[in-house]
């Protein structure tokens, strides 16, 4: 059976909210470290639902997934919980596993991990996707990876027209992020981690425009 994507229920002035949006990605979307169970994701839907009402909130975050992995699941998860009649969205957010060293490489090559990139967010401008770039992390080789990555996941939202919201840099610069990352297991942070990505994101002007 074929699922199509439903367009996205225009919401008029007078109709109740019902704001719908599926975090689609990684271990970092899935909050993996985070002690108490929400990770950037869940902190910014609260943020979102607290200010303007109407959200529902679906976490599709899978550990260790690859852009190859993600390629394949989405679309099915995510037409499951976006139905017709609701203002249905996406926000996407993957490439560390990618960059994961494995065989004296990665274990997606960036020309890979962009068309995978490519591919997802031309199937979902249905739900109109808004794409945040991968956190940075400590390692000097993957480091490396994850800035062109980021910087080539900027360039392919341009030229889409996504929104993107570029994280790494101040993530680099961010203190607390550092310090969480080396005090849990160099991969994940905890709490005060997720909070400082949490604030980057719902801070953006790319995110208020688009939740608004």
């Amino acid at each position: 059976m074929t699922l199509s994507p439903q367009s996205p229920a225009r919401v008029g002035p007078a109709t109740t909210r019902d704001l719908r949006i599926c975090f689609v990605g990684d271990s970092f979307v899935q909050g993996t470290g985070d002690p108490e169970c929400l990770g950037w994701a869940g902190r910014v839907c609260a943020r979102a639902a607290r200010s303007q009402g109407g959200v529902t909130y679906y976490n599709l975050g899978v550990r260790r997934d690859t852009s190859a992995d993600i390629h394949r699941r989405w679309r099915e998860e995510v037409v499951r919980r976006l139905p017709p009649g609701v203002d249905g969205r996406v926000v996407l957010s993957f490439g560390t596993n990618d960059t994961t060293p494995q065989g004296g490489g990665a274990r997606v090559a960036l020309e890979e991990s962009l068309g995978y990139a490519r591919a997802i967010l031309e199937e979902a401008k249905a739900w109109r996707p808004l794409f945040v770039g991968p956190p940075y992390l400590s390692e000097p080789e993957q480091a490396l990876r994850l800035r062109s990555l980021s910087h080539g996941l900027r360039v392919l939202c341009k030229e889409l027209g996504v929104p993107f919201i570029e994280v790494f840099e101040a993530l680099a610069r961010s203190a607390p992020w550092c310090a969480d990352l080396a005090a849990h297991d160099g991969m994940h942070p905890r709490a005060e981690g997720y909070e400082v990505l949490a604030r980057l994101v719902s801070t953006s002007p790319a995110w208020r425009a688009w939740i608004g």
